[in-house]
């Protein structure tokens, strides 16, 4: 747990398919209230990243410009590996609460396994998926999930170096 870090630039090669499925295998066994498995995993085609890049696109360009844009654009476009992960929706406001923060662990849990098997990941949560064009693009009702992340994953190309403040920071004992 201490080594994972968040990944921002993978290599090229994709992790094999099989090890993906590994990794959903897994996180579905995170605790989740009253067995409501809320959480859905979608691994994204080809079509469905180049939607989705070319919103993110034209998003940053109304806010920053053509260029950054662009540079965006071919960042986006270089990540190896996608996964969409939504929660499915209660009206039940501490269920929808439960049901977001299991799928939150189901996506830590993914991530840990991956990056133990040599695969980095970075969740994302930025403005596009929040955007209805998103969902449309991904095939799911807004109305019906919410998503919790956009995932990318592959082989690092560089892992970050991070700190944590010490637990005497963060503890509070009542």
């Amino acid at each position: 747990m201490r080594g994972r870090r968040s990944i921002n630039f993978f290599e090229q090669e994709p992790p094999p398919r099989e090890l993906i499925l590994e990794a959903i295998d897994l996180a579905r066994w995170v605790p989740n209230h009253h067995l409501t498995e809320p959480w859905r995993f979608y691994l994204p085609s080809e079509n469905v990243k180049s939607t989705i890049v070319e919103l993110n696109a034209n998003l940053v360009a109304v806010k920053k410009g053509e260029e950054a844009a662009a540079a965006k654009r071919a960042r986006w476009s270089s990540i190896p590996g996608w996964l969409v992960v939504t929660c499915l929706k209660s009206s039940d406001e501490l269920r929808a609460r439960e049901d977001y923060a299991a799928t939150c662990c189901a996506i830590y849990a993914l991530s840990l396994y991956l990056w133990s098997r040599g695969v980095g990941t970075k969740w994302t949560t930025g403005e596009v998926t929040r955007d209805e064009r998103f969902y449309e693009a991904i095939w799911t009702d807004p109305k019906v999930e919410q998503v919790v992340g956009l995932v990318w994953y592959g082989f690092a190309a560089e892992v970050p170096v991070t700190a944590r403040k010490p637990v005497s920071d963060i503890l509070v004992e009542i």
